[in-house]
């Protein structure tokens, strides 16, 4: 885990590296609707997986998995269901969303990278 970037755009481009290197295939990126938007769209088996990426510096306050609520987790998951109504070819899908938290230091290594699958409101 030593790779630098910048936060950001980099962020997702190393997390859709890190999930397709562990057999996801990436099939949309920086998806947008009025009201929300989904940072990777990916097929990993069967299952359509929208991933939120959050990518936070090490200095600070709250960390990468802590700043996702439940108000932007409720808007995500509005964004999947109207991801899945307008690409038909997904509509059989099982689908699910997961939280990818990537955590960096002030050069830009990497120093933690979590990955929370099947997020829910409950």
């Amino acid at each position: 885990m030593t790779r630098a970037f910048d936060t950001g755009r980099s962020g997702e481009a190393f997390v859709a590296r890190r999930l397709e290197a562990a057999g996801y295939h990436i099939v949309d990126r920086n998806w947008r609707i009025r009201g929300g938007e989904i940072d990777l769209v990916a097929l990993h088996g069967d299952v359509l997986v929208f991933v939120e990426v959050k990518v936070r510096s090490e200095r600070q306050l709250v960390a990468a998995e802590e700043s996702l609520d439940w108000r932007q987790l409720g808007r995500l998951m509005v964004a999947a269901e109207r991801y899945i109504e307008q690409h038909v070819e997904f509509e059989d899908h099982v689908w699910r969303v997961d939280l990818v938290a990537v955590t960096i230091s002030r050069s830009g290594v990497v120093r933690d990278y979590q990955h929370y699958e099947n997020l829910t409101l409950e």
